[in-house]
């Protein structure tokens, strides 16, 4: 991920300053920009425990921003942007999906690839939200395409929207507790943004057959004695190929198997205290697929921050304030 340093940009009105801060989302390139008169403001903020960037300009043109192919890669390229339009109109363009940006839409950005995002009208707002590429990937269970757009009405896109543009600013510490669980509710609705979508005609035959493996890992993770050999067997495909697919997504089986074991399971502490079902962590443990509470306590910690006990009780407490 980018350095805190990256995002800490303040309202500005020097065009340059703003190109800097927008680079952070990809973006290297930009025309119709007259940056005599621009006016605009790029400010970045730890929105539930996840970067994010407020850009906004006016310009008397129509303008267009552009990372191409050409342009150097970004070290921050292992995640995705979550474009959210505050304000005005945009047309996101990526992969050859072209998608039209109204206020209270939601576009997805994959920040490795090029990209182009051109205003529709002569003031502009987003809202980009950083998601890890291998995180996302894990809780899919598919690798998405950057250039996806899902309009406000939807019931999924309305709630994340909410959600997002009701954070609270970076000098509230209050909900620092509850940080792991909101964003596993923000991953959530994306899962449910991407479950009213269909996957892209043009999805390559590797890509459908990745969401299939996926789907076989996360239908059987809770057996601790499925191996990656029971879920080649299944899909009907060798394991060395199987290990291919994981590669070439930058990923291993067992660390997509262990994300979804841990999200299992914070999503299970979420819910132990408000129904009262009193399930010991050991039992939360060995449901999910660990068969060693100490290991699952040490894995739980390196992803979340803190215990599963802990991260417990501080939901209590978030859910009493």
């Amino acid at each position: 991920m980018p350095s805190r340093s990256e995002f800490l940009i303040g309202p500005t009105s020097d065009y340059e300053t703003w190109l800097t801060g927008i680079r952070s989302i990809g973006v290297f390139g930009s025309q119709g920009v007259d940056s005599r008169i621009f006016r605009g403001s790029v400010r970045g903020s730890c929105m539930w425990g996840m970067t994010a960037l407020d850009t906004a300009f006016a310009s008397p043109n129509i303008s267009r921003f552009d990372r191409m192919r050409r342009d150097p890669r970004l070290n921050s390229s292992d995640y995705y942007n979550v474009v959210f339009q505050i304000s005005g109109r945009s047309t996101l363009i990526q992969d050859d999906h072209k998608a039209e940006l109204a206020v209270g839409d939601i576009g997805l950005v994959d920040v490795a690839r090029p990209v182009s995002l051109i205003s529709g009208s002569t003031s502009c707002r987003w809202l980009s939200l950083s998601i890890p590429r291998r995180r996302l990937i894990s809780h899919l269970g598919l690798e998405p395409r950057g250039g996806l757009c899902w309009h406000g009405a939807t019931p999924a896109c309305r709630l994340l929207f909410r959600l997002v543009s009701a954070a609270p600013g970076e000098a509230d510490s209050s909900s620092t507790a509850a940080e792991p669980y909101i964003q596993f509710a923000i991953y959530d609705l994306l899962g449910a943004l991407f479950a009213e979508s269909d996957l892209p005609p043009n999805s390559s035959h590797t890509d459908k057959l990745f969401t299939r493996v996926c789907s076989i890992a996360r239908n059987h993770f809770s057996d601790p004695d499925l191996s990656l050999r029971d879920v080649a067997s299944e899909a009907g495909i060798s394991l060395r190929y199987l290990q291919k697919l994981f590669t070439a997504r930058g990923l291993t089986y067992s660390r997509f198997i262990q994300s979804l074991r841990l999200d299992h399971a914070a999503h299970l502490l979420t819910r132990r205290q408000p129904t009262k079902s009193h399930q010991m962590l050991s039992e939360i443990a060995y449901s999910c697929g660990f068969r060693d509470y100490a290991h699952f306590s040490r894995m739980f910690r390196l992803r979340f921050g803190c215990s599963p006990s802990v991260a417990s009780e501080a939901h209590v407490r978030a859910g009493s304030n």
